[in-house]
This record gives structure tokens, sequence and C-alpha cells, in this order.
């Protein structure tokens, strides 16, 4: 498998690795976001934050499924989260060290989700990939930029190994436009379920009061 923009720096795991599956499948969404919530509730412990680094740019069709997807999260208004990465404000390689340190920098550290977009083989474009690891974005087309977040999504765009900066230019945003929206959306209702479930575990301890 190619990943022109980001080559993953994976860790240990099994369903924590590499799920794969195609943004036409018609469960997507519900598959996705089922896989999602698990993520998060082994992440997302001790009040701890999300932030979705949206890697990519609006100036080329295949690498913009990063900023289509920050912006459609910003406007889904997510619970506890932080999205970086937009249309308007994207995330790229000319800014990305400098986003890097300023998630560094803050006072609590929050669970960095890493999202860009890649080249694959044939039968894998269209297909949207989760999981654990580290996103080293530019590494496929030499570019040496810091490694990203203890969870990733990409999303297959297009076909890699020849020629990627113009294959970039030539992608249907039909597709990523789709991809994109498929990935918020599974988002979307994986984060609500779990501040859902959240919510409902404070209201159990406020009644329950303290144990004696």
């Amino acid at each position: 498998m190619h990943l022109p923009f980001g080559r993953v720096v994976a860790g240990k795991g099994d369903w924590r690795q590499n799920f794969r599956i195609s943004c036409h499948d018609p469960l997507v969404i519900p598959k996705l976001s089922s896989l999602l919530v698990r993520h998060f509730q082994e992440l997302l412990t001790n009040g701890r934050t999300l932030l979705i680094l949206c890697i990519g740019t609006d100036r080329s069709t295949g690498d913009a499924l990063g900023p289509l997807t920050g912006t459609r999260l910003q406007e889904l208004n997510l619970p506890g989260t932080v999205v970086r990465g937009t249309l308007e404000k994207p995330v790229h390689a000319a800014n990305l060290s400098a986003a890097i340190r300023e998630i560094e920098e803050e006072a609590s550290p929050p669970l960095v989700l890493a999202l860009d977009a890649c080249l694959g083989r044939m039968e894998n474009v269209g297909t949207i990939c989760v999981s654990r690891g580290s996103l080293r974005p530019g590494a496929g087309v030499n570019k040496e930029l810091p490694p990203v977040g203890e969870l990733y999504i990409t999303g297959t765009v297009n076909v890699g190994g020849f020629m990627e900066y113009f294959v970039l230019q030539n992608t249907r945003l039909a597709l990523v436009h789709k991809m994109a929206m498929t990935i918020a959306s599974a988002l979307h209702w994986a984060l609500w379920q779990v501040h859902s479930e959240r919510e409902g575990m404070a209201g159990q301890n406020k009644q329950g009061g303290s144990p004696v």
C-alpha cells in the first residue's frame, strides 16, 4: 500500500490496527462509529479532550480530504472536541510543525486524532482506514514532517505509485467529498455516544452519593 501523503508509524494491536472499509458500504457510518467508540473509550480517559487534526490543502482536490472533513466537523459542533484544519484555515506541510508545537504546549495534552488523505492500490480507492499509531504526513512525497497523533484516519482517494502530484490534482472531488462527509458523520455519532455515556455515568454518581 502506498501512502504518499502520510506513512503510518503503527503500534501493537488487534482490532485497533488497520481497520479498512469502503465509503460505499451501506453500513459504513454505523460500522465506523462503533469502532471509533471503542477507541475513544480506551483513549479518552481522566477527562482528556479530543483534538482532531485534519491535514491537507484545498489547493489540491485529492489532498482536500482533511480540510473538507474539518470544515464539516466544525459545523457539527462536536462535544469536548477541538478541530484544526479546515478549508478556511488548512493545516498542511508549511504550517504542520507549528500546529504540533502549539498542541504540545497545551497545559493538558489532548488525544490527537490525525486525519489525512493517501494514495494506494486500485482496489483500495474509496476506502477509509482507522488505526492506532502516529501518522507521518508527507513521507511518501519525500517531505520531512514530524509524526503526529495517537490515532489516525486515512482515506485512499486515488491510485499511487507514479506521478503522485499529478494524480492528486486529477482526483474526483465527488469521491473526496463523499469520504469526508462519511468520516465526519461517523465521528459525530461516535463522540455523541461517548458523551452521552459519560453524562449518564455522571448522573448516576450524583444520585448515588458518596460510598461509605
